[in-house]
Parts: C-alpha cells; structure tokens; sequence
C-alpha cells in the first residue's frame, strides 16, 4: 500500500491538485487531504487502493522499498 508521500509525490510529478486526486477516485477532497498528511496508515484500505489506482492510471508507477532504499514514486515511460 502506497504512502501519504508518495501520494504527494506522484500528484506532484502528474501536476495534479487534491481535489483532481479526489475526483479521479472518486474519494472526498478531505480523504486525500488526510491521507497525504497522515504520517502512519489511516482510513479504510479501498481509499488507499483506489488513489493507487487513479494515479497509475495517471502515468505514474510507485516503487516498493528493497533492502537499501525506500520506497518511490515515478513517471511511467510514455509509450511510442
């Protein structure tokens, strides 16, 4: 599951606002807004999966933590 920071991250790479998040997943304005500044998990785990969702869709991919780095958040590469 993904993080509030990458959250943030991934809305910024895409140029999106909370309230563009929110409509795309169909979640409330004050849900993004509470899970971007959560520091620890909060809220219903659909919430989380369909921001995942709507930001992959978007054009970004989020990288899970390995052994030596944390976990990320990059812009898909554009198809040719």
């Amino acid at each position: 599951m993904i993080s509030g920071l990458q959250m943030r991250a991934a809305r910024s790479l895409l140029g999106l606002q909370q309230a563009d998040v929110a409509e795309l997943a169909n979640v409330s304005l004050a849900s993004v807004k509470r899970l971007e500044t959560a520091s620890e998990f909060r809220g219903a785990a659909d919430t989380y999966w369909k921001i995942q969702i709507a930001l992959e869709k978007a054009g970004v991919e989020f990288i899970p933590a390995d052994d030596t780095k944390g976990p990320g958040v990059r812009l898909k590469q554009r198809q040719r």
